[in-house]
């Protein structure tokens, strides 16, 4: 159940809260145009982000990071995001991804298809991605066929990145039950 709380405005802000929304709303992500509400509070975790600017700060850090600097190819990330998102029952972040999944390439039918037990991707190294996410979410590490296969399919450098990136979702997951709203 989220916690009850007004949202913020930037109105609403001190210093370093005010930095953190302006580097949201200014940043890459600021593409998009969906961040903010009409009100103009931030949408998703980054409303939350806000409450703890020490932590929120690096945490869209990381984020932006993942999302823009990353190695990992962009169908991959949505691939490894919606099944976080499915598997953690985040609709904001389902929404939000499946856009960007459609953005990055992936169908209709293969994001729907995610939601089953056995998403129907072409690709090995799709699949694998889907492989490895439900391991962390599960057990937390990869046994050791999903990681031989994951470093083969992906080089080290792209395992890395989809291990961080399946814990930074899952945390954001955590994060929008919490303080999260419906849009």
């Amino acid at each position: 159940m989220a916690a009850s709380r007004p949202r913020l405005t930037r109105e609403d802000l001190d210093e370093a809260q005010r930095r953190l929304y302006d580097a949201v709303v200014s940043g890459p992500r600021a593409a998009s145009g969906a961040l903010a509400g009409p009100d103009g509070s931030l949408r998703g975790p980054f409303d939350a982000m806000l409450l703890a600017p020490a932590v929120g700060t690096p945490l869209q850090e990381l984020g932006a990071a993942l999302r823009y600097r990353g190695v990992l190819p962009a169908r991959r990330r949505e691939i490894a995001t919606l099944t976080v998102a499915h598997r953690c029952d985040s609709a904001y972040e389902w929404r939000t991804h499946s856009g960007h999944g459609r953005a990055a390439g992936l169908t209709q039918e293969e994001i729907d298809s995610l939601r089953t037990p056995s998403p129907r991707l072409a690709d090995a190294a799709d699949r694998v991605v889907v492989r490895a996410a439900h391991a962390l979410l599960d057990e937390g590490a990869l046994p050791d066929d999903v990681a031989d296969d994951a470093t083969r399919l992906l080089g080290t450098d792209q395992l890395f990145e989809l291990v961080v990136l399946v814990g930074y979702y899952r945390l954001l997951a955590g994060v929008l039950a919490v303080f999260g709203w419906a849009d």
